[in-house]
Parts: C-alpha cells; sequence; structure tokens
C-alpha cells in the first residue's frame, strides 16, 4: 500500500494512538517519534502531545497521536478516547488506571510483559482486539537500549502498514542525531520488538473488557483548601515504586551479612528494616530484610555493602523475592499500594555499572 494510505480511520478520518505509561519509559519521546514518523516519513498531516503530572519516574504519563490524510485538516487536539493503536508501556498500569478504556474490535494494543500473549490476555481479561506482547524491558537491557525503542518497534509490527526500514531511519534522525554513540544499540532495540512482538492465539472480540477502576478523591477544584494544597504529593507512602526500577534490584543474602548498617546509611528511601536480635552471641540491630515496595533500584547499598550480602540481581529472575518485608514503622496495618507512583530516582542516583541516558546505556 501507498505510505500515505491510511488502512482505516474513524468517523472524523483520524488515525489515533494512545500509549499509556510511567515516567522514566519513554513513551513521551515516542510519541513525538510517531508524530515525526507520520509528518516527515508516512507524508500525512500529523499531531502529537502527551499528558502527565510531576515529570517523576513511575507517575502515569499518556501520549496521543492523530494522522489523517495530507489534504484533510486536523482539527481536534483532545485525548484519543478510542485508538486504532493502544501501546501499554508497563503491566501494572492495567488494573489500576483505566487503560483499556476505548478498545474495540480493530484496536491493536501491544503490551509490554514477560508473559506470552495468551497468558497475558487471560491474565488480565483482554477479550477484544488484536493483542501483541513482549517482554520489551529484557529486551531493552540486551540492547542497552530502552523501551521506548524496543516498544515502537512493536507498535510498527503490530500497526501492519508502518515499514519497518521507515522507523528504522527516523530513528537514525532524532535519537542518532543527539546520541550518536548509541545508535546501534537503539537500532537494535528497535529491530528486536519487531522481531519478538508476539500476536495472541486465542479467541479475541468476545466482549469488551469491563470498565477500568477509577481513582476518586476527597478533594477536588470545588472544595480543595485554599492555599495551592496539592493533595497528590510526589512520593507518597502508599506507591509502590516497583514499576519503575530498571530491571535490576539488590538482591539480600543474610548469611554474609554482619549487620553494620551502611546499607541502611547509604538507601536514600530507608527500605531496611532492623529489629533487635542476635549476632554473635550479642544483642544488637539486625538486618530483617528489604521494603521493596518503596526501593527503587539505584543499587547504592550494593555499592556500599563491604560483605557482598547485598548483590545486583535481575528482578525477573526472582518474582518471590527473599526477605521482602514492608516498612515496619508504618502505622496503618495494611495498605492499598497503588501500583505506580512518583519516585525521587534520577539517573545521577545509580550507583548501576549501566550509566543511563536518554537515549539509552552509555
Amino acid at each position: 500500500m501507498n505510505r500515505n494510505v491510511l488502512p482505516v480511520t474513524n468517523e472524523n478520518g483520524y488515525f489515533e494512538i494512545r500509549l499509556e505509561s510511567i515516567g522514566g519509559l519513554g513513551a513521551n519521546l515516542c510519541g513525538k517519534m510517531l508524530g515525526e514518523l507520520g509528518a516527515l516519513s508516512l507524508s500525512l498531516n500529523s499531531l502529537s502531545f502527551s499528558s502527565y503530572g510531576s515529570e517523576k519516574r513511575g507517575s502515569p504519563v499518556k501520549a496521543y497521536i492523530r494522522w489523517c490524510a495530507e489534504d484533510k485538516p486536523l482539527r481536534i487536539n483532545s485525548p484519543v478516547t478510542h485508538p486504532h493503536i493502544l501501546g501499554i508501556f508497563h503491566e501494572g498500569l492495567i488494573g489500576t488506571h483505566p487503560v483499556l478504556e476505548g478498545v474495540s474490535t480493530g484496536t491493536k494494543i501491544i503490551l509490554n510483559t514477560p508473559y506470552t500473549a495468551d497468558a497475558a490476555a487471560e491474565k488480565y481479561g483482554i477479550s477484544i482486539g488484536e493483542l501483541y506482547c513482549l517482554d520489551a524491558l529484557s529486551i531493552a537491557m540486551e540492547c542497552k537500549s530502552r523501551v521506548n525503542m524496543v516498544m515502537l518497534g512493536a507498535i510498527a509490527k503490530a500497526s501492519g502498514f508502518i515499514p519497518a526500514d521507515v522507523v528504522e531511519q527516523l530513528c537514525r534522525d532524532t535519537v542518532g542525531q543527539k546520541y550518536p554513540a548509541l545508535i546501534e544499540a537503539n537500532l537494535s532495540g528497535l529491530r528486536e520488538g519487531y522481531a519478538r512482538a508476539e500476536k495472541a492465539t486465542v479467541e479475541q472480540n468476545l466482549t469488551p473488557p469491563p470498565a477500568g477502576k477509577r481513582e476518586s478523591y476527597i478533594w477536588g477544584y470545588k472544595n480543595a483548601p485554599i492555599g495551592g494544597v496539592n493533595p497528590r504529593a510526589g512520593s507518597t507512602v502508599s506507591n509502590d515504586l516497583s514499576p519503575s526500577r530498571e530491571g535490576y534490584i539488590p538482591l539480600f543474602i543474610q548469611d554474609r551479612c554482619i549487620n553494620c548498617g551502611l546499607c541502611d546509611s547509604a538507601c536514600p528511601d530507608m527500605v531496611f528494616q532492623f529489629a533487635p536480635g542476635i549476632y554473635k552471641d550479642k544483642e544488637c540491630m539486625v538486618n530483617k530484610g528489604l521494603d521493596y515496595f518503596h526501593c527503587k533500584g539505584c543499587l547504592r547499598c550494593v555499592a556500599v555493602c563491604p560483605t557482598e550480602a547485598l548483590v545486583k540481581a535481575l528482578e525477573k529472575d526472582h518474582p518471590d523475592k527473599p526477605y521482602f518485608l514492608p516498612n515496619q514503622d508504618l502505622v496503618p496495618d495494611t495498605i492499598p499500594y497503588q501500583k505506580t507512583g512518583a519516585n525521587s530516582w534520577i539517573t545521577s542516583d545509580s550507583y548501576m555499572d549501566e550509566k543511563r541516558v536518554d537515549g539509552g546505556v552509555v
């Protein structure tokens, strides 16, 4: 087909894409690149914009893209509610945010998950549309690229009409100009995303998914306290920061621990849980484990541990983390943890061997 002919459009003549993500995975840049792809490579009228809050890792992010024929004006700039392509950059958003709203039988859904496409369809009740799945985080780690580049390749494949060579050239012209040393890693991520996106084979297009759970707040614009109070602070105790980790965790090996407390001193989020106990026949404060709900994976603790009681490990290899102990100082007995939430991670906080920038791993 001609590159400037869209396979399907809505009642307004638009082809629409929505990306659901969290801060740190690059959905904003991916949306911008898709906008440029439509205008510069596919000879379409194109519009792209994003919606996000605190600009912190873990915060929910949405990106919207609209394409239409070059002889048709783009007169709508509202959010995309019924996408032809839906990219979900983190599976933790399903169930906590209404990311599946607006999907239909013709929607191509691309989901970043370690599950197979058939298993993901069953686990998350995705019974409508065409589902494509891939473990974009693992691929990005293998290629030393970014999740957004892997997802861009998968989106091109799922679309059925975006040529792979056009996406590669776009990558060279955008990311390649800013980070020329990382272009091959990003191209590798694109190619692997295109090649490894797997389509579900289970019967789809049965019934629309149930309406997603919407967050409700006590305060609104009518009754919020005067004075600019923000009821949703950047980081809260109920945030589960695990979605914003980049594939690594500090793994605790208690037999090696000498209870020196250096890990607790180095940790920016105080995730280590010490309690009175016995070590070498003496009473002392003993390290009981980590609160992985609030660990953002900076690995400072690994860097300072003198006995290698904390080591760098791939999170996917430890789905049931040993010595996972929620913070014992929290007042409530139970907290409904929010799967995504803002955290204070910045690249310079990381003690990982990998030094990451927007374009990938330096």
